[in-house]
């Protein structure tokens, strides 16, 4: 009898060394064009200035050599007749073999998500460590808990029980931590949406300050007069938040009353002037000045124009110097600054008596 014709469990040794030679040229195409197509990947990835193909050369270089190894034996077992049970164990564990691969994977996609949620933006601070560090701890134990699921069903567990008690477990968890979650998930939001960062100076309600520190539960406030403001994080999202930083330029309302007594030609002339003092002025940017109303002691103007930055010394720096460039030219062109006055008249009702 030839020897290759020889029967070991249900198959002859022609049939293993067939199924034998299409595992290992299976795996060592599988391993080669993976190693190829990854190299060729980072090339890529280093000539464009998208990150997508650096996320894929980075999967791609994720790939485990037991995956390889166990599809290259499933297919390689294709070649043999086996039982039903036998086929059965192959395909458990080639899908054992594809979910721990796949949570391989997933890993490497929520690290490129978090690297790029933690990005530092021109003219922003870093993000706190601390918060992206959370975040990878949520994110890594979802997915290996899914993970761990599907490799349990997969093995013939019962897993719907087992998730039963996770859901109430977690809907107990949560309403004991609900306050502590809440500011965490607001960490979160913060991090994610960047309504401010480290060294922006905010509003929110009646706390005013720069942003020291953003951290999972608090947000810590250095206001102007020097304390320091700790606030929740979820207080801070369910507030409307002024960022002051942000503004790219100040818009400046001011009004100027003069006396009663000026005349028609010096009151015609009080925008022009007040126009050509900011349009003077490199840094302002000039939008209207108008004769606005009659007050109860002064003839009132409202002039309105930019700053063309939103830092508050400069800010006040400009205001200043027009402010005094005013004063100078209404001295030199006699108009009168008013200020509160009042007139009284008095009547003598005695015999050849005069009003004053």
């Amino acid at each position: 009898m030839d020897m290759l014709e020889q029967t070991y469990w249900g198959n002859n040794l022609r049939q293993w060394v067939t199924a034998a030679g299409i595992t290992i040229v299976t795996y060592i195409v599988l391993n080669v064009v993976q190693r190829i197509a990854s190299r060729r990947l980072k090339t890529l990835a280093q000539k464009t200035s998208n990150d997508i193909d650096d996320l894929f050369a980075d999967l791609l270089s994720r790939t485990r050599f037991y995956f390889l190894l166990v599809v290259s034996l499933y297919i390689g077992a294709l070649a043999l007749t086996t039982s039903e049970t036998t086929h059965a164990i192959l395909r458990t564990i080639t899908s054992l073999g594809v979910v721990i691969q796949a949570g391989v994977w997933g890993n490497g996609l929520i690290h490129y998500l978090l690297a790029r949620a933690g990005r530092q933006r021109p003219g922003e601070e870093p993000p706190n460590p601390a918060t992206i560090k959370a975040l990878s701890f949520i994110a890594r134990l979802i997915l290996w808990t899914v993970v761990v699921l599907l490799a349990l069903d997969h093995l013939g567990f019962n897993i719907t029980a087992l998730i039963t008690g996770l859901g109430i477990g977690g809907i107990a968890v949560a309403l004991a931590l609900q306050n502590i979650l809440g500011d965490l998930f607001a960490s979160l939001s913060i991090l994610l949406d960047k309504p401010f960062v480290i060294g922006d100076y905010i509003t929110v309600d009646a706390v005013q300050g720069t942003v020291e520190h953003i951290g999972l539960k608090t947000t810590r406030v250095r206001s102007i007069s020097g304390e320091q403001i700790i606030v929740s994080n979820t207080d801070l999202m369910r507030s409307r938040i002024r960022n002051y930083k942000r503004m790219v330029e100040r818009r400046v309302v001011f009004s100027i009353g003069v006396t009663y007594g000026t005349s028609y030609e010096r009151l015609r002339k009080i925008p022009s002037i007040v126009k050509q003092i900011i349009e003077s002025e490199g840094d302002a940017r000039f939008d209207r000045s108008h004769f606005q109303a009659y007050g109860e002691w002064a003839l009132l103007f409202e002039t309105v124009y930019f700053v063309k930055f939103p830092d508050y010394p400069r800010y006040m720096d400009v205001q200043e110097r027009i402010n005094l460039e005013v004063y100078k030219r209404f001295i030199e062109e006699g108009i009168r600054f008013a200020f509160p006055t009042r007139t009284l008249d008095i009547q003598d009702n005695r015999a050849g008596g005069r009003t004053i």
